[in-house]
C-alpha cells in the first residue's frame, strides 16, 4: 500500500551543495602540482575529500576566511613555531572543513613540523609537501579549470539522464526498465521496493541478488518514490563509484520517472511486475544461486524454506492478483503471474492443505493442475514445471476441475527427467518409425497410440477418443505393432511407449 505523506505548505527546503566533482587525489595528479614534486604525508581516505576551490595563504588565522571544501596552498611563512599552536591551527582548519593542506617547503620551513603531521593524521586531513617551488597562481588556475570542466561534464551528464528518464516516462516504460537504467548509470546494484518492503524490481548487475539487497540495506543511498503527497516506495542503490551528476541526483531522476508511472498506471502495476518477473526468472532458471530466488520470494511473503511448497496452474481468465489475494486470504502465502492462457501460482502449502475444496475456492471453479509437494527453490521449480507439463496435456475427455501430478506417476517422472538427454533419446528411438510414417503419409499413428496408452484397459474408449471406428482403430494398432516390432498387449511395452509419448509432448511444448 502507498503511504500518504503530510507536508507543510509554508516549508521551504534549502538544497544542499552540489556533489564535489574533484578530489584531493585528482588535484595531485595535475601537471601544475606534479612540477612541485609532491610527497603525501597524510593520505589514504583523506585524498578522497572533495575540492570545490583553492585558497592560497600563509596566515595562521586563515581558518576564519574559509567556508569549507577549499584546498589550502601555503608556505607556512607566518605559521607559529610552537607544536601546541600548530596543532590548534590544524584543528581550526579541519573544523571549517578544508579539503587538505599543501605546504611548499623552503628556507622558512625546510620540512613539515611533526606536530602538523600528527594533527592532520588525527583529524583525517590530507597533507602534501611540495619539494620544489611552484607558482601558486598556476596551481590555482589549473584546479579551477579542472573544476569548471568537470562541472560542465556533470551538467551535460545530468541533462543526458534527464532526457533519458523523461523519454522513458513518456513511453510508459515499465518500472524494471527504469530500475535497470538507474543501476547502469550508477554502476551499482539498484532495487525498487514498496512501503511493505517487497522487492518490485531489481538490477543486481554483476552481484548476486541476495548480496545486492544486503548491500542496499547496509548503507547505500535511498530516495522516496512519491508524488502528490503519496509515497509509493523507495529506490535503493548499493554503494558504488561517484557519479559526475551526483548519485542522489541520478536516483531522484529515476524516482521521478517511477512516480510518473505510478500516476499513469496505478500502484497495482508494481505488484503485477514483482510477481511476474519472479515467476519468469524461476521458470526460466535465470538465477545462479537458489538464495537469489529465495530472498525475493521471502520479500514477497513466501518462504520456500519454511515447509512444503507447491506449484499450481489455473486455466482462467481472472487476473493473477485476484488468485493471489484469495490464496492469502485463505492463509496461504502465494506469488502468482499470468502465462498465456494460464495463471501460475506458487504457494507455501503441501498436498495435505490443498484439498479439492480449497482449490475450488481459489480457482472459482476453473480447472487447476497441482504440482507435487516440494521443499526449497529447486523443489518449487520442479513442482511448477510438472504442473505446467500436465496442464498442457489434453485430458482425453472432459477436463476435470482438479488434476494432480501426484496421481500420474509417469508425468511426474518425465518432469523430473525433463533435462536428461537420455529420456529424449528413448523417445526418439521408440517412436521414430511412427514419426516418419505420419510425416510421409500425413498419418495419425501417434494420435492413435496416445489414445491407446490413455485408455490401456478399454480399447473401445480409446477408439472413441481417436474418433475412429473400432475396426479402423484395430487396423491402426496392427500397423503400429508392425512398424515398431512391438506387442501392444504387453504392459511393459505400453509403459515404455507411454513414457516416450510424454517425453515427446513435453519437448514439443517446451518454450523456445
Amino acid at each position: 500500500m502507498a503511504e500518504r505523506q503530510d507536508f507543510s505548505v509554508d516549508r521551504t527546503d534549502r538544497p544542499g551543495l552540489p556533489p564535489s566533482v574533484l578530489r584531493v587525489g585528482d588535484v595531485l595528479a595535475l601537471p601544475a602540482v606534479q612540477e612541485g614534486a609532491p610527497t603525501v604525508l597524510v593520505g589514504g581516505s583523506a585524498l578522497d575529500a572533495g575540492v570545490r576551490w583553492v585558497h592560497a595563504s600563509d596566515s595562521a588565522a586563515v581558518a576564519r576566511l574559509l567556508d569549507g571544501g577549499e584546498l589550502l596552498l601555503t608556505t607556512g611563512a607566518a605559521w607559529p613555531t610552537s607544536p601546541a599552536a600548530l596543532r590548534v591551527l590544524v584543528v581550526e582548519l579541519a573544523a571549517v572543513g578544508v579539503s587538505g593542506i599543501v605546504v611548499e617547503l623552503g628556507s622558512r620551513m625546510p620540512r613539515v613540523p611533526a606536530a602538523v603531521v600528527e594533527a592532520c593524521a588525527a583529524s583525517g586531513l590530507a597533507l602534501i609537501a611540495l619539494g620544489a617551488e611552484v607558482k601558486f597562481v598556476a596551481v590555482t588556475e589549473a584546479v579551477h579549470r579542472a573544476l569548471i570542466d568537470a562541472q560542465t561534464a556533470a551538467l551535460r551528464e545530468r541533462q543526458r539522464l534527464h532526457d533519458l528518464f523523461t523519454a522513458l516516462s513518456l513511453r510508459g516504460a515499465p518500472a524494471d526498465l527504469i530500475v535497470s537504467e538507474v543501476a547502469r548509470a550508477l554502476d551499482a546494484p539498484v532495487h525498487l521496493e514498496n512501503p511493505a518492503g517487497e522487492v518490485v524490481a531489481i538490477e543486481a548487475l554483476r552481484v548476486p541478488v541476495a548480496e545486492a539487497l544486503r548491500q542496499g540495506e547496509r548503507g547505500g543511498d535511498r530516495v522516496p518514490v512519491q508524488a502528490r503527497g503519496v509515497r509509493w516506495g523507495w529506490l535503493v542503490a548499493a554503494e558504488g563509484p561517484p557519479h559526475p551528476a551526483g548519485r542522489a541526483t541520478v536516483l531522484e531522476l529515476g524516482a521521478t520517472a517511477l512516480a510518473f508511472g505510478c500516476l499513469a498506471d496505478g500502484e497495482g502495476a508494481w505488484t503485477v511486475l514483482a510477481h511476474r518477473s519472479l515467476v519468469e526468472d524461476l521458470l526460466g532458471a535465470r538465477f545462479a544461486r537458489e538464495e537469489d530466488v529465495e530472498v525475493r520470494l521471502r520479500r514477497l511473503g513466501l518462504d520456500p524454506s519454511g515447509g512444503s511448497v507447491s506449484g499450481l496452474v489455473f486455466r482462467t481468465d481472472e487476473d493473477a492478483e485476484m488468485l493471489v489475494a484469495r490464496a492469502r486470504a485463505a492463509g496461504l502465502p502465494a506469488v502468482g503471474a499470468r502465462r498465456g492462457a494460464d495463471v501460475v501460482l506458487l504457494v507455501a502449502a503441501g498436498a495435505d492443505a490443498l484439498t479439492d475444496a480449497v482449490l475450488a475456492h481459489l480457482s472459482g471453479g476453473a480447472p487447476v493442475t497441482v504440482g507435487p509437494s516440494a521443499e526449497g527453490v529447486l523443489g518449487l521449480l520442479a513442482s511448477i514445471r510438472a504442473a505446467l507439463d500436465l496442464a498442457a496435456r489434453p485430458s482425453g475427455g472432459d477436463v476435470p476441475v482438479v488434476r494432480r501430478v501426484a496421481d500420474r506417476p509417469l508425468e511426474r517422472l518425465v518432469s523430473a527427467l525433463r533435462d536428461d538427454r537420455r529420456l529424449q533419446a528413448h523417445s526418439e528411438q521408440m517412436l521414430d518409425p511412427l514419426v516418419r510414417h505420419d510425416r510421409d503419409r500425413r498419418g495419425d499413428l501417434l494420435a492413435v497410440l496416445a489414445a491407446l496408452v490413455a485408455h490401456p484397459g478399454n480399447r473401445s474408449a480409446a477408439a472413441a477418443a481417436s474418433h475412429l471406428s473400432r475396426s479402423v482403430f484395430y487396423q491402426r494398432l496392427a500397423l503400429i505393432g508392425d512398424l515398431l516390432g512391438a506387442d501392444l498387449d504387453d504392459g511393459e511395452t505400453l509403459a515404455a511407449l507411454h513414457l516416450a509419448l510424454l517425453a515427446r509432448r513435453r519437448e514439443e511444448t517446451r518454450p523456445r
